[in-house]
């Protein structure tokens, strides 16, 4: 028989004072459970994993993701079994694609970087870049380094702020075309003099860079958004996965380093006669570094394709935030807010990311030198290219680790950036205080371990996770400004490494450099949350309740002492969590957004239809006896509900049932 839900005596409620929970059957509560307690986030009596003892929190933490891991491989076998090419189309499709823009911005952004050594080369136009000429003007050359950085700043920020402004699918579609446009120029990039086809190439890496910079906040948001769903209800997908989701993106930045430089080595020793040693030729020169350029021009011209015709909904949750608070254009208001309550969040994100840039470019802009220490003294180029493809490697094992852990509740975010900056500290102080042992036949293997070990912790910490949690922190409105505000912080680290390291010697650098890894563990432990585990929407019901002017209303898991800061702590914004309360809260706002709903569902055409569409409504969070509960304690008459559960099942979860 089916369960038609509580039969009130005296009717409907009219009275506006029903207790949510009030005479509510256990059919229903099992309902309310699944919708609003999923059983990846809390235990069968409801308590949150957060709120359980560290040793039940750990039993209950590791048994779920050995459930969730085993559900996985079962999937990818049964894909296997029906096609075994299938879970690589399911990778291509969930993590290639969605970081396709970086893995290009990867491979032509640390271009640079390898390309320097070949124009310094004997041969080619080291006369002119190593500014031993007056053919070259020695400012213009240093300048290539600087537009760099600048142009990407410019394009984080300028683009973070259209991403809130037009929309997420427009930044993507404007990156993308920039970004070729800017690959056509430096592939034609030439002049009447030598120094004119410098200030020609400084000045389309620039450009270049503008698009390169909108990628960081436009990809990490569109990716995130995505990965929330479409449905009122929260998926697992989001609560478990959405930082692999985020971080596997972000990845595809390693696989572009080290696709150019293999290609960088094999169109060298293709132009070069199948030599890679110096004199170079100019010829040989121009035709490697052209060529590398161009290869990339053509994925990014079917990324245009691809983003204009293929992301259709990457601004949906963008809308409907907008939508919810009546807003159009630029959430101005939110702004404001988000620096008046998320304030010591945006220190966390843009001065972690800053530490973690003087790192991260500091060790690929002496990379050379040191290679210098651990290698004989060569002219040749390839030396270093092929060192660099070892760090590259190493990286990417960092890059893959992270992903996997980075949802681990038990580890998570927070305590993954702290060692990781930690490492990094102790991975060059170490040596800096102790140079010429570890720069000695004796030390040299050691030294060259801390150097890997720093590049693997450098990706497997901080440089992961500043990307995800950049934007994850924020609210939807004014996520990908924060996002590129934190990033464009973070090219100021670079450019103060870019700039420092032209005056200091490689000794000094190691003196300097660690100090940074320990500023950057004291912001994260200060004022970083840890989001890891937390549900994004709920998230999102929090500042909803901080643009209405009731934050003390909220009691939900996004004010658990365990997603807070210390500082926020300190500040006694954790106070306000009370799960029952939260519980009763959601209720209420459930019956809200089904009196929308059955509302909605009741105008047959107009702006209702409309709006439901923005609102990604789904029938499916209505079962039969939630509406009729809704309906029999509701203080008007009830519009009945399409029965998503035949009579009133609910332990059949179409979470469960999706694939990876």
């Amino acid at each position: 028989m089916g369960d038609q839900g509580v039969r009130a005596p005296h009717g409907p409620d009219m009275t506006g004072t029903h207790d949510p929970i009030h005479d509510i059957t256990e059919n229903e509560r099992q309902i309310f459970d699944y919708l609003l307690r999923p059983d990846d986030s809390y235990d069968s009596n409801g308590v949150y994993w957060a709120d359980m003892p560290l040793a039940k929190r750990a039993k209950f933490v590791s048994s779920y993701d050995s459930k969730e891991a085993k559900r996985e491989l079962g999937v990818i076998g049964r894909m296997f079994k029906k096609d075994p090419l299938s879970p690589v189309t399911a990778y291509f499709r969930n993590m290639v694609l969605p970081g396709a823009g970086l893995g290009l911005e990867g491979y032509v952004l640390f271009s640079i970087g390898n390309i320097k050594p070949l124009f310094q080369a004997p041969g080619s136009f080291g006369d002119c870049w190593n500014g031993k000429t007056a053919t070259c003007n020695s400012q213009w050359i240093k300048a290539v380094d600087y537009l760099e950085i600048i142009g990407i700043i410019v394009g984080q920020i300028l683009v973070g702020i259209l991403g809130d402004w037009l929309g997420r699918r427009w930044g993507l579609i404007q990156d993308a075309t920039i970004m070729f446009l800017g690959l056509v120029m430096l592939v034609a990039a030439w002049g009447t003099s030598l120094n004119g086809w410098v200030i020609c190439y400084a000045w389309s890496l620039f450009f270049y860079s503008v698009g390169v910079g909108g990628e960081y906040p436009m990809t990490a948001t569109s990716g995130m958004e995505n990965a929330v769903g479409s449905g009122k209800v929260s998926t697992s997908e989001d609560r478990l996965h959405r930082g692999r989701k985020v971080t596997s993106a972000f990845l595809m930045q390693g696989w572009g380093q080290l696709a150019n430089q293999a290609i960088l080595i094999i169109g060298l020793l293709i132009f070069h006669h199948g030599s890679g040693n110096p004199p170079y030729s100019h010829v040989a020169v121009q035709w490697t570094y052209r060529m590398s350029f161009a290869i990339p021009a053509v994925g990014t011209l079917w990324l245009v394709y691809y983003r204009a015709y293929k992301m259709k909904s990457a601004s949906r949750q963008l809308q409907a935030a907008k939508k919810k608070q009546k807003v159009t254009g630029y959430d101005v208001k939110s702004l404001k807010l988000t620096f008046t309550y998320f304030g010591p969040r945006l220190i966390a994100t843009a001065g972690g990311w800053f530490a973690n840039d003087v790192f991260f470019y500091g060790n690929k802009l002496f990379q050379s030198e040191f290679i210098t220490v651990i290698v004989p003294p060569t002219k040749s180029v390839l030396p270093n290219w092929l060192w660099n493809l070892v760090n590259i490697g190493v990286s990417l094992c960092g890059y893959y680790l992270a992903s996997f852990l980075i949802d681990n509740k038990l580890y998570g975010r927070k305590w993954m950036q702290i060692v990781g900056f930690m490492m990094c500290f102790i991975l060059f102080v170490v040596p800096a205080f102790n140079y010429e042992y570890y720069t000695s036949k004796a030390g040299i293997k050691a030294f060259q371990t801390m150097y890997y070990l720093s590049s693997f912790f450098n990706q497997f910490g901080p440089n992961s996770v500043t990307f995800l949690v950049a934007a994850e922190v924020f609210p939807t409105p004014i996520r990908a400004t924060a996002h590129g505000f934190s990033a464009a912080w973070g090219k100021m680290g670079a450019l103060l490494a870019a700039v420092l390291y032209n005056y200091i010697g490689i000794q000094t650098k190691f003196y300097v450099v660690p100090w940074f890894g320990l500023l950057g563990v004291i912001l994260t432990w200060l004022f970083l949350p840890d989001t890891t585990g937390l549900d994004l929407k709920e998230q999102e019901r929090r500042w909803n309740y901080i643009r209405e002017g009731r934050e003390h209303e909220y009691h939900g898991a996004a004010v658990h002492p365990k997603h807070l800061s210390v500082w926020e702590r300190m500040r006694g914004v954790g106070k306000y969590y009370d799960a029952d309360l939260d519980y009763r809260s959601k209720i209420e706002e459930m019956r809200g957004e089904w009196e929308n709903h059955m509302a909605a569902r009741g105008t047959e055409k107009g702006a209702n239809a409309g709006d439901l569409e923005i609102d990604d409504a789904d029938d499916s969070v209505w079962s039969s006896s939630v509406s009729t509960y809704f309906g029999n304690t509701r203080k008007s008459p009830v519009i009945p509900a399409k029965e998503k559960y035949a009579d009133g099942d609910s332990s059949s979860s179409p979470e469960r049932e999706k694939g990876i």
